[in-house]
């Protein structure tokens, strides 16, 4: 029971203060609070911390530099405060790992966990900090050069931004699980070196550029794209400019929010594959 009321607490406070910096919206206030309490009450500090560096750092990163990435981010599809979509996209799959740990404990769900999260940090820091990247992404697809903030384009920056997230999940997962090993128990804990700071930071970091680049490859090719009748640029939005936009690629159903899920399935499966490795 204490599990619940903690679980809860905590994340109305990370929530609320979120809320009140407009970074999230009514509705990804109510999922943040859902998820996070769900997730300390099955899989406790361990589990429920790591989301929480994931949330935590993306939204001061959304913050950083904001007037910078205006342009670019006005054709994506969710920006500024993230809704109950967004935030079950990037950590509705994470909880039911969690889940899955706590009903059936298996190292595995964690190797999992720790690709997903990663996926979703080094995807959100590649958009928050490539966004101010000086070179012209390219496509990750043809090559060329892209506009900032078209889908599916990648730069150097970005990339090494990528790289930095998922290497920080990996970083605070070790560390959560170092400060309560008893916590971490049987649905996060290995008896090799997967459980060691370098094992945790090579699933971060693989998982994590694996799950990004494959958005990348998603939002390049199969993402649902529109072109506005107005100004005549390329978005993921139905509508720019006040005026509904024109549908000229991918399919209907592969939204944004699509995209970030398979994205990070893709991350975790990674991460799982490469721990029966190491």
């Amino acid at each position: 029971m204490q599990y619940w009321i903690i679980g809860l607490a905590g994340s109305v406070l990370i929530a609320g203060a979120a809320y009140r910096k407009r970074s999230l919206s009514g509705s990804g206030f109510a999922a943040a609070v859902l998820l996070g309490t769900l997730m300390y009450a099955a899989g406790s500090l361990v589990w429920f911390g790591t989301l929480i560096a994931f949330f935590i750092s993306s939204s001061l990163l959304s913050k950083w530099k904001s007037k910078k990435k205006a342009i670019a981010e006005s054709g994506y599809a969710k920006s500024g405060r993230r809704d109950a979509g967004q935030v079950l996209a990037n950590g509705g799959l994470g909880l039911a790992l969690c889940l899955g740990a706590a009903f059936v404990p298996h190292p595995a769900w964690w190797a999992a966990f720790i690709g997903v999260m990663a996926t979703v940090t080094a995807d959100t820091w590649a958009t928050e900090i490539g966004g101010l990247s000086r070179t012209a992404p390219r496509s990750i697809v043809s090559g060329r050069p892209v506009p900032p903030g078209t889908s599916g384009g990648v730069s150097p920056l970005g990339l090494a931004a990528s790289a930095a997230g998922g290497l920080f999940i990996g970083a605070v997962a070790w560390a959560l699980a170092a400060l309560q090993p008893e916590q971490a128990g049987d649905a996060s804990a290995w008896a090799f070196s997967v459980r060691s700071a370098i094992g945790l930071c090579i699933l971060g970091l693989v998982g994590g550029l694996a799950g990004s680049l494959a958005d990348s490859w998603l939002g390049a090719v199969v993402q649902v794209m529109y072109r506005c009748r107005v100004c005549g640029k390329e978005i993921e939005k139905n509508r720019h400019c006040d005026a509904a936009a024109v549908r000229i690629r991918g399919l209907a159903f592969m939204t944004n929010d699509t995209v970030n899920a398979l994205s990070s399935a893709f991350g975790g499966a990674v991460a799982l594959l490469l721990s029966l490795w190491l």
